[in-house]
């Protein structure tokens, strides 16, 4: 870990995935490698784009001539370990190639034109790495309560970004920030479906007093997701300034409804 990393990586960890300065809008997580000669385990912080059930990260090294020493240690062993503010969990890294590899490459410098930047500078192809976890459901990330508020987190970061990027982009939308979008909301669809069928299913056993605070907390549920498909469907029209509208609509229901789930089951979670 180098002197530029570290503060980086501790700013990371003890503000849940913010950090200030030069990256303070950027997309980051923290990707742990085993080194290929050492074995020793290494932490990177870099930039990320959602792609689905997946990540996506770039071996750019600033343009330099050498690959990465992360992605030498991945192409040695391709498990490692992603911290994305809320939680930490074990993913697989696979290298793109071929044309998968250049349509994602080309979206994601439409998305960050530095990334093009950085490919001029050099000769070698920089490659474009996946990361998918290795396991389903929810990562490990502490008490019930702990769970919950690093997902409403997680949620708020990402619809801030989104609405940031929609204010920032051209008359069309491209291609990276619909997918962005389109991830975000099936994100929330499949969190507020995990919550009605498991998690609210239990609070409500063990608390019927809390059965009408549940029922409006599903009935949020579906505003969220009516509002989430309006979004889809103007990202799908590539309907720029309609996405805008429904993204801001979003973000308000959104922030009403994590703040009253909050204030609702917060208490009831950490007694459980």
């Amino acid at each position: 870990m180098n002197d530029f990393n570290r503060p980086i990586i501790d700013e990371f960890r003890a503000a849940g995935g913010r950090v200030g300065g030069m990256f303070a809008d950027a997309r980051l997580l923290l990707l742990t490698t085993t080194g290929a000669k050492s074995g020793l385990r290494h932490t990177t912080p870099l930039a990320y784009f959602p792609d689905g059930g997946r990540v996506l990260v770039i071996a750019s090294a600033a343009g330099s001539d050498r690959h990465p020493d992360w992605f030498r240690n991945i192409e040695a062993d391709p498990r490692v370990t992603v911290e994305d503010g809320a939680f930490t969990y074990d993913a697989h890294a696979e290298v793109l190639d071929g044309e998968e590899r250049d349509t994602v490459f080309a979206r994601v410098v439409a998305a960050e034109p530095g990334f093009g930047d950085y490919q001029r500078k050099t000769t070698r192809t920089l490659p474009v790495v996946a990361l998918t976890p290795v396991a389903d459901g929810p990562p490990d990330g502490g008490s019930l309560a702990d769970i919950l508020v690093g997902i409403h987190d997680g949620f708020r970061r990402e619809l801030e970004r989104i609405r940031k990027e929609l204010a920032d982009s051209g008359p069309t939308l491209g291609v990276q920030l619909r997918i962005n979008c389109v991830t975000l909301c099936q994100g929330l669809h499949n969190h507020h479906v995990g919550e009605d069928m498991g998690l609210f299913a239990a609070i409500g056993a063990r608390h019927p007093e809390l059965t009408d605070t549940l029922t409006r907390l599903r009935s949020e549920h579906e505003t969220v997701a009516d509002l989430t498909a309006a979004i889809q469907a103007a990202v799908r029209d590539e309907l720029r300034d309609t996405a805008r509208a429904e993204v801001e609509r979003l973000a308000g229901e959104l922030e009403r409804h994590l703040d009253h789930e909050e204030e609702q089951l917060l208490p009831v979670l950490r007694a459980m």
